[in-house]
């Protein structure tokens, strides 16, 4: 008993005199200070490195969507599709507006296999990425060697960014990173994605139905916008937000915390709070935490 007496006592100390964790101001606590992240494990990491990837928010979605689980989980947005292998839903709607995206994941389903050569070195690196524009102006942009070169690129380029220009051309440059771990077999996947639909469109084809659950990631409102060759202006986030209000669908909605932003959505009557998001990709090497905006609808 002395001995119990004394680990307690430890316990307490080691909890009392632990360093307090701490915020910035404009920053709320978590939604969900109940949540503990260590009971949960995501089994399935997403297959491209992808600039304003969510994994990160698994430990704040989580709570949330266990009360809708039975639904089909529609993103509009998919990404890196993070959010879908983090919440492992059995029925989704994965959408997105670039192409070479959905394509990409449309062969995981098929069982991907890479055969190209894949080297981390600038020659090799600008011919995939002339090889893939050429497929793209000779309409092969569908083709297993399309989506092999899209996973290649996106391991490659700076920073893994998505980037096109109006002529649907990649454009990103060549990355410099000292060392690559390329995947060659997705066959892994197969299982998770094929329960899902995945398709090439913008949101407001989205068709949803009664029993659906929104996660909406649209492109962030910063001065980079050539996602796809379809920009993604102020207008198209103003086109989303009202979109998103003529549904009574349960949703969450993120995207970085700017002013008008933030105005937009509480405007529009979502419940909206701020989150410390890592910078985990940043031109100028900024990692600093930045602010996200998470929006909520019709919980």
């Amino acid at each position: 008993m002395a001995g119990l007496l004394n680990q307690f006592g430890y316990l307490c100390f080691a909890l009392l005199t632990a360093a307090p964790m701490t915020y910035p101001s404009k920053v709320e606590e978590s939604l969900f200070p109940d949540y503990v992240t260590a009971t949960e494990s995501f089994d399935v990491s997403p297959a491209l490195k992808w600039a304003g990837g969510k994994r990160w928010l698994l430990p704040q979605l989580q709570p949330i969507w266990q009360k809708f689980a039975t639904r089909r989980l529609v993103e509009p947005f998919v990404g890196g599709m993070g959010v879908a292998l983090g919440l492992k839903p059995k029925r989704a709607l994965l959408s997105d507006i670039n192409e070479h995206l959905i394509n990409f994941y449309q062969w995981l389903q098929k069982g991907l296999l890479v055969e190209m050569e894949m080297r981390n070195e600038e020659t090799a690196f600008y011919e995939a990425r002339l090889r893939f524009n050429h497929l793209i102006r000779t309409n092969q942009q569908y083709s297993k060697e399309a989506a092999s070169l899209f996973y290649y690129l996106n391991r490659t380029c700076f920073n893994g960014l998505c980037r096109f220009n109006s002529k649907n051309e990649f454009n990103v440059p060549f990355g410099r990173y000292k060392k690559i771990n390329y995947t060659r077999d997705f066959t892994y996947y197969t299982a998770t994605v094929n329960r899902w639909e995945i398709r090439h469109n913008s949101f407001e084809f989205s068709n949803l139905g009664d029993h659906d659950f929104l996660y909406v990631d649209p492109p962030y409102d910063t001065p980079f916008t050539q996602y796809s060759k379809e920009d993604f202006a102020w207008a198209d986030q103003e086109k989303l937000a009202n979109w998103l209000c003529q549904t009574d669908t349960p949703m969450v909605v993120t995207n970085q915390a700017t002013e008008r932003i933030m105005q937009l959505y509480q405007d529009l009557g979502f419940s909206v709070t701020t989150l410390l998001a890592p910078r985990r990709i940043a031109s100028s090497g900024d990692r600093t935490p930045a602010l996200e905006m998470l929006a909520t609808k019709n919980l």
